[in-house]
């Protein structure tokens, strides 16, 4: 049936990428799309761009299959006009049943949007490495313990009401959240390849946010293998299947 089926998904980008990704390999809307298309294969699929952070106008929700938020350096939790309205606007997506997947970032607004707690961690989870899945997690992704690129210090404290959890690492207890049809969020950036996590990695060592031992560490696993793909395919298999969902309802 998916060949018959054509996806309208709205990215949400939530951040402007450091200025050597930017120039290397584009926003976040491109990486984005270079990410989904190699994840959803011969799905046909058309991408519409929203910058939420310029508070652009909020994909109709009546026009669209399911909606992604990319991650940010921004604080989910703080009360800035642009992350106020994006959270009210997740709130009434997930109350009209259309389909949100959180990346990061997104993945705490869809927290904070569900009234869980969102803050500061201990420390930061940076560069590839694993998550402990759950049973539920264990079931998504077939597999015990996924490998993921990381880039944040924020976490989900709390679980939201209607979902599980599907991972865990000793840095962060709520990698990703799971509700079918409904919404899937994953702590780290699949999205990110060695090449991106590199130039953050960078950046940030530079600008004296990681001193030299954390950056050290995190370089020597930025290359690692991770799940990218396998991620984006669950991604994909999930907006498909709430798609198909909705046409069988």
């Amino acid at each position: 049936m998916s060949e018959n089926i054509h996806l309208n998904i709205a990215i949400l980008s939530c951040d402007t990428p450091v200025e050597s990704v930017l120039t290397k390999y584009g926003d976040y809307f491109v990486i984005y799309k270079e990410f989904l298309r190699e994840a959803f294969g011969d799905i046909k699929v058309t991408f519409s761009e929203h910058d939420m952070v310029e508070m652009e106008p909020f994909p109709d929700l009546k026009n669209v299959d399911a909606m992604i938020m990319t991650g940010s350096k921004h604080d989910a939790w703080s009360d800035a006009p642009w992350i106020l309205s994006l959270t009210d606007h997740i709130k009434q997506a997930l109350t009209n049943k259309v389909p949100v997947v959180g990346i990061c970032f997104g993945h705490q607004i869809l927290a904070r949007a569900l009234g869980a707690k969102v803050g500061r961690g201990d420390s930061w989870e940076i560069s590839v490495g694993n998550v402990d899945l759950t049973e539920s997690g264990k079931a998504l992704f077939g597999k015990d313990t996924l490998s993921i690129q990381q880039m944040h210090r924020d976490i989900v404290f709390t679980l939201p009401e209607g979902c599980v959890n599907l991972g865990t690492s000793p840095l962060c207890q709520l990698q990703g959240l799971y509700s079918p049809h409904k919404l899937l969020s994953v702590q780290g950036h699949p999205e990110y390849h060695e090449g991106i996590m590199n130039c953050i990695l960078e950046t940030r060592h530079d600008s004296g946010v990681f001193n030299d031992e954390l950056y050290k560490d995190a370089k020597s696993r930025a290359g690692n293998l991770h799940d990218s793909l396998l991620i984006g395919r669950v991604i994909s298999k999930f907006v498909l299947d709430a798609k198909v969902a909705r046409l069988d309802g």
